[in-house]
């Protein structure tokens, strides 16, 4: 499907910011309830307490609000990397900036859910803009971790192994939005205090450490083989 097109740019009204961010929020908790199609202006006006013409007003149309909704309840890519991408960052400085873009939002509550919500019903009701999310987001997101890998593992260029480590590595931080609900069933005291978001990431930094340090080992393994052979 074709993706949605950008909103238009207007200015803001006295009270513009306030109204913006209840179109905002409305427009994500129905959309993330409904999907796209089925959720209705008029509905979320009402839920906004707006009338509908602010949709047009701040948005442009309908579409205008999805894509404002779907990529404004998320950081920008290129302040995600910077959380983790310098060269002056250890490897354990590095993990703790990537899982801070994971952990974080988990600390609004329900916003968190209903954006993971949204991504579900995108993927599966496609509007064009996750495919847009991964060009745009995700890969420069994943490019910058395999460089971070590259340059800890002491690789010049990377190979599938260092981007299958990099897949894993960001898997420990997607699961904690994709499990939430499974985890707080099969293991509600992992979630249940103030202080656990705080653990998750002292944990899941160990756990990534250890993948390195399992992958580089696996590389030196392997490279003495191939010594070994050749003598």
């Amino acid at each position: 499907m074709k993706a949605l097109p950008a909103a238009p740019q207007r200015p803001l009204r006295q009270d513009g910011e306030q109204s913006r961010e209840r179109l905002l929020r409305a427009g994500l908790a129905l959309f993330a309830q409904h999907g796209f199609a089925k959720a209705s202006t008029r509905e979320i006006a009402e839920s906004a307490q707006t009338n509908i013409a602010a949709i047009s007003y701040y948005f442009g149309d309908k579409a205008g609000l999805y894509r404002a909704v779907f990529f404004e309840s998320q950081g920008s890519p290129e302040e995600e990397i910077a959380r983790y991408a310098g060269t002056h960052l250890t490897l354990a400085q590095a993990l703790r900036g990537l899982y801070a873009s994971f952990l974080e939002p988990l600390k609004q509550g329900d916003l968190a859910r209903q954006c993971m919500k949204l991504h579900a019903r995108e993927m599966i009701q496609p509007t064009g803009l996750w495919q847009e999310e991964i060009r745009t987001g995700i890969r420069p997101m994943h490019d910058a971790l395999v460089a971070v890998l590259c340059r800890h593992l002491g690789v010049m260029r990377a190979d599938d192994d260092v981007r299958r480590l990099a897949v894993c590595i960001a898997g420990l931080g997607v699961h904690m939005h994709v499990g939430r609900d499974v985890t707080d069933v099969i293991a509600p005291t992992l979630n249940a205090r103030p202080e656990s978001l705080d653990l998750w990431m002292a944990r899941l930094v160990m756990y990534a450490q250890a993948m390195v340090a399992a992958e580089s080992r696996r590389r030196k393994r392997a490279a003495q083989a191939v010594g070994a052979r050749k003598q």
